[in-house]
């Protein structure tokens, strides 16, 4: 399948970023109205992929996105669903915990969606270009060459290289891990603003975000909590049979389990997340 590309062009004022939904209709409902409440216009609001998931409302996550008209990149999930294939793609190890509890949310989510949210996923894009402080941003899902790529704040510099050398960018923003991070070296800017559906596995029910904006001649870079109404999400996966694992995760913001996680991540299992301030000079 040929890359589908879109350049937003020089972007000014602020940007929301997020990654997977995941079905998760309530926080999307609730980052909607951060969005409105910040001042940030629909097409400033960038979804790294994902918005179909583990959670009870994929074809209302769909059609909510759609007329919110904020921007996204193909997900896995998208890229799996528009093909018709029988699981997500996610890259789980095959009989891992992951792997198994796809067989249950995948099929529920695809025999969910409509046409007309399918024909919506065929009009995403898989990768978003734009212009902010002289840098030039590019979105991907998990990397560019590779959707399904899990790239944590730990994974070796050497494979985020790549991802800048084939966007020609200075900074990446990627999806797909679940956990946000920044990584920075040699003035290029690795940003995973974390995802909005399930929790960080940091023990909060809440979950992340990001704004990015430019002012006062630097790139200002905000990572911020979401808090949704969690305590729906997971009723409504309990009523509709889909895996209680991902349910608990909801109201624990704990992760059931591990599999995909390198050591490092995986020693920050219950741990606050905390961000300072991000600041970037312009030059």
């Amino acid at each position: 399948m040929d890359k589908k590309l879109e350049n937003l062009g020089k972007i000014e004022g602020k940007i929301l970023l997020f990654g997977g939904v995941y079905s998760n209709l309530q926080a999307l409902e609730a980052l909607k109205t951060v969005a409105e409440e910040e001042n940030i216009l629909p097409e400033h609001c960038i979804c790294t992929g994902d918005i179909v998931g583990y959670c009870a409302q994929p074809e209302e996550s769909i059609q909510f996105f759609k007329n919110w008209k904020a921007k996204a990149i193909r997900g896995n999930v998208e890229e799996q669903l528009i093909e018709n294939a029988e699981d997500c793609g996610c890259d789980f190890t095959e009989g891992s915990r992951c792997d198994i509890l796809s067989q249950f949310w995948y099929p529920y989510a695809k025999s969910k969606l409509s046409e007309n949210s399918i024909n919506y996923l065929k009009t995403i894009a898989n990768h978003l270009t734009f212009e902010i402080a002289g840098k030039k941003a590019s979105v991907v899902h998990g990397a560019y060459s590779n959707i399904s790529e899990f790239i944590f704040k730990s994974t070796h510099w050497s494979k985020k290289e790549e991802n800048f050398e084939q966007t020609e960018s200075q900074i990446i923003i990627a999806g797909h891990c679940g956990l946000p991070f920044l990584d920075v070296k040699d003035h290029k800017f690795w940003i995973n603003p974390g995802v909005i559906g399930m929790p960080a596995n940091d023990g909060k029910t809440d979950v992340w975000y990001a704004i990015m904006q430019e002012k006062d001649n630097t790139l200002d870079i905000e990572f911020k909590n979401l808090k949704y109404d969690f305590k729906l999400a997971n009723k409504l996966m309990i009523e509709n049979n889909l895996p209680s694992e991902y349910a608990k995760t909801l109201v624990t913001g704990i992760w059931n389990n591990m599999e995909i996680l390198p050591n490092e991540e995986k020693n920050l299992q219950g741990k606050e997340i905390v961000f300072d301030a991000i600041k970037i000079s312009k030059k």
